[in-house]
């Protein structure tokens, strides 16, 4: 299966590590939505989408790519990581897939090492995350994701 996840990922790279934790498990290219002009995903058989969760929501630059770049019908999934609460977690994302008719193979969440406002003051949340157990789940994740679209693509 050949795999895009465009993403964001700044502050302290939590969303970045998870995503090389996945990218590990097979043929991935990751790419961040910040350091290109334009991004073809059609050639890719599933297309993800990362981000941390600023302000409750997915970060806007993946949501931007999203809608101008994701095809139609492509399937997706979601990987988010996040502080002290999901908030709305993938559900902006979710609705953009929606208006494209991509089916969602599934969404992966963790925690993730905090510092943004108030949380810099108490020195951070999340401390330590993602940490390996995290990072295994997010490989499981995507073996698991992988395998049921190859089952699928078989029949």
């Amino acid at each position: 299966m050949k795999t895009a996840i465009c993403y964001y990922s700044r502050h302290h790279g939590n969303t970045r590590k998870v995503l090389t934790a996945m990218a590990g498990e097979g043929n991935v290219d990751l790419i961040d939505v910040t350091a290109c002009q334009a991004v073809c995903l059609e050639d890719y058989d599933c297309v993800g989408f990362a981000s941390g969760i600023y302000g409750f929501e997915f970060q806007k630059a993946v949501l931007n790519a999203a809608r101008q770049y994701l095809p139609q019908g492509k399937p997706v999934f979601f990987v988010y990581t996040y502080g002290g609460a999901k908030g709305h977690g993938a559900q902006s994302i979710a609705e953009i897939a929606r208006e494209k008719g991509c089916p969602v193979l599934g969404e992966f969440s963790c925690k993730g090492y905090d510092t943004f406002g108030p949380f810099k003051l108490v020195g951070g949340i999340a401390k330590g995350h993602p940490n390996e157990r995290d990072l295994e789940q997010a490989r499981r994740f995507y073996r698991e994701l992988k395998n049921t679209y190859e089952r699928g693509a078989k029949t």
